[in-house]
């Protein structure tokens, strides 16, 4: 059995199909993990879905998919541009939307012990900590008052942590750092407005995540939500899988038994 690991789909589906046709992908032996944001954008975010759900992978929450459940209780109005009112119109829309809400911000796979996120881990955080933050937002989630959180997740502050954090700035700021943190400051603020490659932003002021001090995760990561990196992290045991599919670059997925990396390359859809 191979694990496969994919970069943020966002509903392109048929590029997804095509890459695991490439990589020889069997459905009945292997397994897929998917970093986050499954939907939107692309043209194909329902068939996603349902195909995900089907092959049984193993997924995590992304920022466009925790908006799409917010969507779908009207906390607000589908975006065009999203492309996800398929998934609402659909017969299986409730299934499909359980399914995905009932999906963690953080996996670790049993046998290879890498760890998979969307956007990141706050460098202050350690790996048991960073589980145990994620299961204190997933518990909310999947029980009963989720929508509650659906709707007070949206916002910027607070932009440090601190272990005192309660309610929901303590849940909004654990979702921001799973789901959208790039950047840091260098006294260790999340910062949210740029979404630039490393070399073109000013590091006296901001530094990506992974550069902050201390970082003492020991395992390797693997997550998606940066584009502009285009798979490049410069450190080692660190896997950026988002290579802007939806935005006309490639859809990228790596082979952990030998790390191999499949690249597809995709038409523009956002």
């Amino acid at each position: 059995m191979a694990t496969y690991i994919v970069g943020d789909i966002q509903g392109c589906y048929d590029e997804l199909i095509q890459l695991l046709s490439l990589a020889n992908f069997d459905e009945n032996k292997d397994e897929l993990w998917v970093a986050g944001d499954l939907v939107a954008r692309g043209p194909k975010s329902l068939q996603t879905l349902r195909y995900l759900k089907k092959i049984q992978a193993k997924i995590i929450l992304g920022n466009h998919d925790l908006h799409l459940l917010a969507t779908s209780i009207g906390i607000h109005k589908p975006k065009v541009k999203d492309k996800t009112s398929p998934i609402l119109d659909a017969e299986d829309s409730h299934t499909l939307l359980t399914w995905l809400r009932q999906q963690p911000l953080l996996l670790e796979h049993p046998q290879h012990k890498f760890i998979m996120v969307h956007a990141g881990l706050l460098p202050s955080w350690s790996i048991q900590q960073a589980k145990q933050f994620a299961k204190e937002v997933e518990r909310e989630l999947h029980g009963d008052d989720y929508k509650t959180l659906l709707k007070n997740m949206y916002g910027n502050h607070p932009t440090q942590w601190q272990d005192t954090l309660s309610g929901i700035e303590r849940t909004r700021y654990i979702i921001n750092v799973f789901t959208r943190m790039r950047y840091c400051t260098l006294a260790g603020e999340l910062e949210f407005e740029n979404k630039l490659a490393p070399a073109q932003t000013d590091s006296s002021k901001l530094k990506p995540w992974f550069d902050i001090t201390p970082r003492d995760h020991k395992q390797p990561i693997l997550f998606g939500h940066w584009a502009a990196l285009l798979g490049k992290t410069g450190q080692n045991d660190l896997y950026a899988l988002d290579t802007g599919c939806v935005w006309g670059n490639s859809l990228t997925m790596l082979r952990w038994q030998d790390k191999k990396v499949f690249s597809l390359s995709c038409p523009a859809y956002g």
